[in-house]
């Protein structure tokens, strides 16, 4: 595990290892500083434990992260064309800071599936982030998201309707303090699916340039 909580070298055996893999998952993501990934494991552990019998895949603390893009599955080859595209991405930013506060659920209306923590990106730096990163990826031949950005946290993906109105109306009241995150680097990290779960590999990291103006 490395110093910010990303399991790089644990081992994990999957069926699908017993035979090669012709591409492999990729996104881009933010890193979470060990605080805050503290306070959302103890909003989870509080929400289970007043209501454990809703069922819920809950994130571990570990892979808590701000995703910027998510590439699915893709050539081996192509990592170090995004690896590049990233590299640019980054080159002329500065470090910043956005704050992770409040609580919510999607969808907005009807049976909510996932549990968020939002993000306040006052100074527009993290969009920022992301639409240099999509120019640059797009500039390398990838597709852009047609999505509009709205960065958040997933804590949890609800399996089973039973109490999951409760559960994220239990979520939003108790709502998440604002904790502060500061960026100075880009990663891109590989997604490996596991029979405990995905697992997740740093590919590359890209440090924000212009340091000298933060």
């Amino acid at each position: 595990m490395n110093k910010k909580g990303f399991n790089l070298n644990q081992p994990s055996f999957h069926p699908s290892s017993l035979r090669p893999h012709p591409f492999v998952r990729l996104f881009f993501a933010v890193e979470l500083p060990e605080e805050v990934r503290r306070r959302a494991a103890a909003h989870i552990a509080e929400l289970q434990a007043r209501m454990p019998e809703v069922r819920a895949g809950w994130e571990r603390p570990e892979k808590m992260h701000i995703t910027l893009k998510f590439m699915g599955e893709v050539e081996p080859q192509a990592c170090a064309v995004l690896a590049g595209a990233a590299e640019r991405a980054t080159s002329t930013l500065a470090p910043f800071r956005f704050v992770i506060e409040d609580a919510g659920a999607f969808p907005v209306r009807g049976l909510p599936r996932v549990l968020w923590l939002g993000v306040r990106d006052a100074s527009g730096s993290l969009a920022q982030l992301q639409k240099r990163l999509e120019e640059e990826c797009e500039a390398a031949g990838f597709e852009r998201e047609a999505r509009p950005f709205h960065p958040h946290l997933t804590i949890a993906r609800l399996r089973r309707p039973e109490g999951a109105r409760r559960l994220a109306l239990l979520h939003q009241e108790k709502g998440f303090e604002p904790s502060e995150v500061f960026v100075d680097a880009l990663l891109l990290i590989q997604s490996e699916l596991g029979p405990t779960g995905s697992r997740y590999t740093e590919r590359s990291r890209h440090k924000l340039g212009r340091a000298d103006l933060f």
